[in-house]
C-alpha cells in the first residue's frame, strides 16, 4: 500500500495537467513563459534580468527570450540601470498590467467552470492547503 507521501507525489503530477488546461485560456500571443515573466514583475516589482531568471528558476537565455517577447508587445519596459549602464531594469507597463488582469479573469472563469460542483467550503479548504503546501517549500 503506498504511503501518504507517495500518493501525494502522484497527485501533484496532476497539478501539471491542471496548469496545462489553464494555460489553454491564455491569449494566443502570450504563452505560459511570457505570462510568468509578467506575473513575477507584477508580484515583485522592477528588477534586472538576472533576478528575474532566478525567480523563474530557468536559464537566463530562456528568460531573455521571454523578456524579448513581452517587450516587443509593449508589456514591459527595459530601461538602463542607473547603477550599472550595462544592465537593464525590467518594469511592467500599463499594457502589461491590463493583460495580467485579463489573464486573471480568464483563469478565474476557467476555475469557476471546472469547480462549479464544488462547495465553497471545499474550495476554501483547497486554497488553505495549497497555500500551506507552498509555504513548506
Amino acid at each position: 500500500m503506498p504511503s501518504h507521501y507517495e500518493e501525494l507525489a502522484r497527485r501533484l503530477t496532476g497539478i501539471g495537467a491542471v496548469k496545462r488546461d489553464l494555460a489553454r485560456n491564455l491569449p494566443a500571443d502570450c504563452p505560459p513563459g511570457p505570462a510568468a515573466v509578467l506575473t513575477v514583475l507584477d508580484r515583485h516589482g522592477e528588477m534586472r534580468l538576472s533576478r528575474l531568471s532566478e525567480l523563474l528558476a530557468v536559464d537566463i537565455s530562456v528568460t531573455s527570450r521571454h523578456v524579448a517577447h513581452v517587450a516587443e508587445r509593449g508589456w514591459i519596459d527595459r530601461e538602463t540601470d542607473p547603477g550599472d549602464g550595462r544592465c537593464r531594469i525590467l518594469r511592467l507597463t500599463p499594457a502589461g498590467s491590463r493583460l495580467l488582469a485579463d489573464i486573471a479573469a480568464r483563469y478565474t472563469a476557467a476555475l469557476e467552470r471546472a469547480l462549479a460542483d464544488w462547495s465553497t467550503e471545499d474550495i476554501a479548504a483547497l486554497n488553505t492547503l495549497l497555500a500551506r503546501l507552498r509555504s513548506s517549500f
